[in-house]
């Protein structure tokens, strides 16, 4: 009798734990990264690197999903949506914090840097770091920067000097200082998502905008837009940004290997973003569908003189000793 028992309760026992095994065993974190461009770009490539890392060293621990080409929200309503819990990360334009700091319109500045290593000095630098930081206040947490590269400017006709811009209609992030920077060269900036911006230019309800190489070869901008003008007039980085009761939520053991994936992959974007902006301009060059214009010196210098005085216009929103940082970064 007492051996039947006993078997009964070890029978027991076992499907017991066979059967509380799955009910109790954890799901694993799903983190949802959405962006607006697609895959083939630096934050594309870098978003599918940061997943591919994460499943190869956190296992079924955490799962990340990408959703490129703004399947999800754009970047104008992202930052809404992670506060909501609806994505966990993202990484906008840095234009698009500017409602939640203004410290962050420094890189939206025209002329400010002259090239990426100057912008890579400064991010790296103490107040560069501190940037990231910015957004705290607002439940958003800096994670890192994220290069494209410098800006260029495309459209329906030829530029060359400011005046060509004149009463033109240009598409621009929802930016107060860009708004700023083609008011300053009497044009008309037009706040537009981006992925709305092909068929504006395709149906000439805008002359042109300003982008980067990689931006522009694979949205296909240069099949609409027979002239790119090579002016490296601006920036256009990203800040890889999650929601602050996400992150603090996190187990320290998995937030800080996710942070360290995020660092790799953010390396692997950047290096990726300067490889992209030489091989993409070559691409639309070979394609024949635009021309590039290359200012001399003294057409360049017209572009500055005009777009200068946006630096005076922001200077107390920024801070005038942060300006001074980031032009240092030059020398």
């Amino acid at each position: 009798m007492f051996r039947k028992v006993t078997s009964a309760i070890a029978a027991f026992a076992i499907s017991a734990a066979l059967f509380a095994g799955p009910v109790f065993a954890a799901d694993p974190i799903v983190i949802k990264f959405s962006h607006v461009v697609a895959e083939n770009t630096p934050k594309g490539q870098m978003a599918n690197k940061f997943k591919d890392l994460v499943e190869e060293r956190l296992g079924g621990k955490v799962v990340v999903e990408v959703f490129p080409n703004s399947q999800l929200f754009g970047d104008n309503k992202v930052l809404e949506a992670m506060l909501l819990g609806d994505v966990q990360m993202a990484a906008p334009s840095l234009s698009k914090f500017e409602r939640y700091t203004k410290s962050l319109q420094l890189y939206d500045l025209p002329f400010l840097f002259k090239d990426m290593e100057a912008v890579e000095r400064f991010q790296q630098s103490e107040a560069g770091q501190k940037l990231l930081d910015s957004v705290n206040r607002r439940g958003l947490v800096g994670l890192g920067y994220l290069h494209n590269g410098m800006k260029q400017l495309s459209s329906s006709d030829p530029l060359r000097v400011p005046e060509d811009a004149a009463r033109k209609k240009f598409r621009i992030m929802s930016s107060d200082v860009l708004a700023a920077q083609f008011e300053a060269v009497d044009a008309v900036p037009l706040k537009k998502p981006f992925s709305e911006v092909f068929t504006l230019l395709q149906t000439k309800a805008i002359d042109g905008q300003e982008n980067t190489w990689s931006n522009i070869y694979s949205k296909k901008f240069f099949e609409v837009q027979p002239y790119i003008t090579e002016s490296n007039h601006g920036l256009l980085d990203y800040m890889v940004v999650t929601s602050k009761e996400f992150w603090m939520g996190l187990p320290d053991d998995i937030k800080t290997d996710v942070k360290a994936a995020l660092d790799e992959a953010i390396k692997f974007g950047n290096g990726v973003a300067n490889q992209k902006s030489v091989a993409d301009r070559q691409k639309i060059i070979d394609s024949g569908r635009s021309e590039i214009i290359q200012l001399s010196d003294a057409e360049r210098a017209q572009w500055v003189e005009v777009m200068k005085p946006v630096w005076k216009k922001f200077e107390k929103d920024i801070g005038k000793d942060l300006i001074d940082a980031a032009y240092g970064s030059n020398m």
